[in-house]
């Protein structure tokens, strides 16, 4: 059993502070077995739940799940999950996606305990059967930074390119150029294509494969002179393309 943080208790904006991954499940007397959500398959990642804009979102099963959610004191209720639609070959997780779904409804109380220094934040949830969760938090990109960021669209080229960076030799840049679409959706502008010295964080480039990216940027501030003033942070793949001749 991990150690219980010792950090005062958080408040519910702490719920959307953090990003909670499952550390430990425990079952009341007699009941099912939970080693089951501990273990999405071998070499996944654990069960992440995000709160955001009053749904939670569970990440690291098949599909994306989500359900609304409403905080009272100690209490949260949670409506019945929805979910994309994909298969997966996955057996195992595709059953625990399905239980999943079965009891984040009966989610019935809440309880974050912040932590102190490195410590990370504790979220509990203890659902109606007696069930519960242990979840440990990191921070969003928007508690990291500080601050909330400026949406944008760049279109990554299928390689990477030479550059000269100035602190690490024979580097490889990603090459980028800006998109903007209008309200509607429809593409509106395609900048130049240019070198672009930063990295971002979440996504990994694979050569040969040219992606339209929404990105979440962030100012930094007290940055050294030689450093971006930005942190460029991954939201979502908008499209992919194979390059020509590639396979």
């Amino acid at each position: 059993m991990s150690i219980q943080p010792s950090g005062p208790a958080g408040d519910a904006k702490t719920l959307t502070a953090y990003h909670w991954k499952l550390q430990q499940a425990f079952t009341p007397a007699g009941g099912e077995d939970q080693t089951w959500f501990l273990t999405p398959g071998s070499g996944k990642a654990p069960l992440e739940l995000d709160f955001v804009e009053q749904r939670v979102v569970v990440k690291n099963l098949c599909n994306v799940m989500s359900s609304g959610y409403s905080i009272e004191g100690q209490r949260i209720n949670m409506q019945r999950a929805m979910s994309t639609l994909r298969a997966c070959n996955d057996n195992q997780l595709m059953q625990l996606e399905q239980k999943v779904s079965r009891i984040l409804p009966q989610a019935k109380q809440w309880a974050v305990q912040l932590g102190v220094g490195q410590e990370a934040p504790r979220l509990t949830l203890q659902f109606i059967d007696g069930t519960k969760w242990q979840l440990d938090g990191t921070p969003t990109s928007d508690t990291k930074y500080g601050s909330a960021p400026e949406r944008i669209f760049l279109e990554v080229a299928p390689q990477r390119v030479a550059c000269s960076h100035g602190v690490i030799k024979d580097y490889q840049c990603l090459k980028v150029r800006e998109i903007r679409y209008g309200d509607n959706g429809v593409k509106t502008f395609t900048g130049q294509w240019e070198n672009f010295y930063s990295e971002i964080e979440g996504y990994k480039h694979e050569p040969g494969v040219g992606n339209v990216l929404r990105i979440n940027r962030y100012k930094l501030q007290n940055v050294p002179a030689d450093a971006s003033s930005y942190a460029y942070v991954l939201d979502m793949v908008v499209e992919s393309a194979i390059e020509k001749g590639k396979k």
